[in-house]
């Protein structure tokens, strides 16, 4: 019994220091804003990601928000006007509430999901259909925190081919998302030369995209994680984003 509650004592020490050493990938006041621009040369938008700490029914948590919008031109032709939210867990990055508020060339829709993990259900309210909506779920994330979740992600021994894979709750469904790895690259940047690891998302080709794998992105290979580039073939033309102002990293920007 003696040796027993040695064994314990020194495996809860190890995972301690383990804890300890390990960096996450982003903290309270980071913040990134995106370059989008259609075909490669006509500014189409801009995105902006950003991350504060705040309390949710007495639990300490992350919120994050996504912002998007069409500039310029292209806002006359078709307008984008996007707001993403996730409140998820600072320790587990789960999410607890998902809202969505997006118009895009009057394709609407305006949502705010709660994750019940007693009942492991998500109640979802359709403010523009007036419904509400009760589905089943198992280890998932909502369509902003499984950004931050992949970002903490242990990566570094990763080969070309593997591939990371969560399950994602998108319009009152559950989809399997995929994340595969195409090896590194050294991309030259307005920030300067930038060690980056490829990844090809497996998307479901439709209304937007022209196929599954028709989305590109390009991560900082740095403690950060951060997507710098981005490029997406569309059913017309193309769609790029580039990183263009952040502050409040984590980490040390890994440029060379």
């Amino acid at each position: 019994m003696k040796k027993n509650t040695i064994l314990m004592l020194v495996l809860l020490l190890t995972i301690s220091v383990f804890a300890q050493q390990k960096q996450v990938a982003f903290k309270d006041g980071e913040w990134l804003r995106y370059k989008m621009s259609y075909s490669g040369f006509l500014r189409a938008g801009t995105a902006v990601l950003e991350v504060e700490e705040t309390e949710l029914n007495g639990k300490e948590v992350f919120h994050t928000k996504g912002s998007g919008w069409t500039s310029g031109m292209i806002k006359w032709f078709f307008r984008v006007d996007d707001v993403y939210e996730s409140y998820f867990d600072k320790d587990m990055i789960k999410p607890y509430v998902f809202k969505r508020k997006i118009d895009e060339g009057g394709y609407k829709k305006h949502r705010i999901t709660n994750f019940n993990y007693d009942s492991n259900k998500a109640y979802v309210q359709d403010f523009l259909k007036q419904t509400d909506t009760t589905i089943p779920f198992s280890n998932i994330q909502d369509m902003l925190s499984s950004f931050y979740y992949l970002r903490n992600q242990d990566v570094k021994n990763m080969k070309t081919g593997d591939e990371i894979a969560i399950d994602m709750f998108m319009d009152s469904q559950v989809y399997p998302f995929k994340l595969r790895f195409l090896g590194r690259e050294v991309l030259k940047t307005k920030f300067g030369k930038v060690n980056s690891l490829i990844f090809r998302p497996i998307v479901q080709s439709g209304r937007v995209f022209k196929a599954q794998e028709s989305v590109t992105i390009w991560i900082t290979d740095d403690a950060n994680k951060i997507p710098i580039k981005m490029k997406a073939d569309l059913s017309v033309g193309s769609l790029r984003a580039e990183l263009e102002k952040y502050k409040g990293l984590a980490n040390d920007f890994g440029k060379k």
